[in-house]
């Protein structure tokens, strides 16, 4: 979509709330998969599920569509990372490209990995990767090929029996790879992930088990997109205690794993 003034301020991690089409009042928040200041474009990646998505296949070049953002917070990325994990699963892939970008074009001296999940087709050819990687077990070799042509190194996972994928989750993929790094290796390493609930919640386990820090979109319904209905909010825990509830829409989408689950 050309929309300049959101691709000028957009960073990984905010979405736009979309009108998608004028016979539906209720916006769809969608995920921000890439932006081009010089153009004044921004990518959105999705798939139709229910009435917002099915309208928003049939709109064509041309069509003009109402687009509030960007809103959110962003990741952000620690000066001690040396190995930042990128996880996303489902509709939770495209921030992942929109940070494997930001990474790629701000810092040349850390080595991102992006792990992928899908238990539907990717909506894009997967192909076998150019970059090797310790850790990785044989014959999973399937990657994203933007990923691949920008020299950042991605496998993709899924238990459809997809060639060259692994026949498992992302972070169980993620689990083989961390045991394969040295100790100093391990400290740079933190975590980025988006996706539905219950991937979430295992990459937070995960994440507590390696001691590793962990930062996480969570994807919710959202009427209004700019905290005002407070339909999105969840538990905010500091010490495993629930101490607020905070609106993903405007508090996140972005979280800390430890003060979410």
């Amino acid at each position: 979509m050309h929309a300049p003034k959101c691709a000028q301020r957009a960073r990984a991690g905010n979405f736009v709330h979309l009108q998608c089409d004028q016979q539906l009042g209720m916006r769809r928040p969608y995920s921000i998969m890439r932006a081009n200041k010089q153009t004044g474009h921004i990518d959105i990646l999705y798939k139709v599920v229910g009435q917002g998505g099915s309208l928003l296949s049939t709109r064509k070049a041309g069509d003009t569509i109402q687009c509030l953002g960007p809103i959110g917070n962003e990741f952000t990325v620690s000066e001690t990372t040396t190995h930042p994990l990128l996880l996303g699963g489902g509709v939770g892939i495209p921030p992942m490209v929109f940070l494997a970008e930001e990474l790629k074009t701000t810092n040349n001296n850390i080595s991102p990995l992006v792990i992928m999940g899908s238990e539907i087709p990717f909506p894009f050819t997967a192909k076998p990767s150019k970059i090797l990687l310790p850790g990785i077990p044989d014959g999973v070799i399937a990657a994203m090929p933007l990923l691949d042509d920008w020299g950042i190194a991605s496998r993709l996972t899924s238990q459809q029996g997809y060639q060259g994928c692994y026949q498992g989750y992302v972070h169980e993929l993620a689990e083989e790879w961390i045991k394969s790094l040295d100790e100093k290796s391990k400290r740079g390493v933190e975590i980025f992930s988006c996706g539905p609930t219950p991937m979430l919640q295992a990459v937070a386990e995960f994440a507590k088990r390696h001691s590793l820090p962990c930062q996480l979109s969570l994807e919710e319904h959202m009427a209004c997109a700019v905290g005002g209905c407070a339909g999105c909010v969840v538990p905010f825990k500091e010490n495993d205690k629930v101490v607020a509830m905070k609106r993903v829409c405007v508090d996140g989408p972005i979280f800390n794993a430890e003060n979410i689950y």
